[in-house]
């Protein structure tokens, strides 16, 4: 039902992620550390329009150009956790003061947590906390593909000294992800795709 286009040119090599539904055109962003001249022309080229700016986490590359991607489409919803919904204006929690100038950003539209469902043309995004990485990260999952933000890489898990991470959590939120359907399709924060039983057999984390 959905089909995907990876931008990779984001801050600190960070994803973007855009997701529609080729029906209806509706669209969601998932993460906004790719500039907005990059990702708005080919929003424009398919004519979609997009319903919600998805943030998997509040770290600098991850959001960095979300207040831009609002502007260009100022009906889409910005959802992310909660939790993580308070670091948005905190530079030492979102990173910025770590990465780059300490910056605030403004909180976000949708709330979501456990178990919300996000609906997406003619489909639905489920939304699961994994923290860890930080303490609101979210995957969310569409069909066979799973958006993991900086919780599961290839090869790679995210860090969890930048602040508010948890090494306790992220064991159990990989451990979650693990016990899902091995053909998910992962799409990670930074770098290339994989899945759920390529990384439940060969990523190092359990060793960790």
């Amino acid at each position: 039902m959905f089909t995907y286009k990876r931008f990779t040119q984001g801050l600190l090599g960070s994803n973007t992620y855009v997701l529609w539904d080729e029906d209806t055109l509706e669209c969601a962003l998932i993460d906004a550390g790719n500039p907005t001249e990059l990702v708005w022309p080919f929003l424009e080229e398919k004519g979609l329009n997009v319903q919600y700016i998805i943030l998997t986490h509040a770290h600098y590359d991850h959001i960095f150009y979300f207040e831009e991607y609002a502007k260009r489409a100022p009906n889409a919803q910005v959802v992310l956790h909660p939790l993580d919904n308070e670091m948005l204006p905190i530079p030492r929690l979102n990173a910025s003061e770590i990465f780059g100038p300490a910056r605030r950003f403004r909180q976000g539209d949708r709330l979501v947590t456990e178990g919300s469902i996000l609906p997406l043309g003619r489909g639905r995004l489920h939304i699961f906390h994994t923290p860890g990485h930080t303490p609101g990260g979210i995957c969310i999952q569409a069909d066979a593909y799973l958006f993991t933000g900086d919780t599961l890489f290839y090869d790679g898990f995210g860090r969890t000294d930048l602040g508010a991470g948890s090494v306790h959590e992220m064991e159990a939120s990989i451990d979650r992800l693990y016990q899902m359907n091995p053909e998910l399709t992962v799409f990670p924060g930074h770098g290339i795709a994989t899945t759920i039983g390529r990384e439940a057999r060969e990523n190092p984390f359990m060793d960790f």
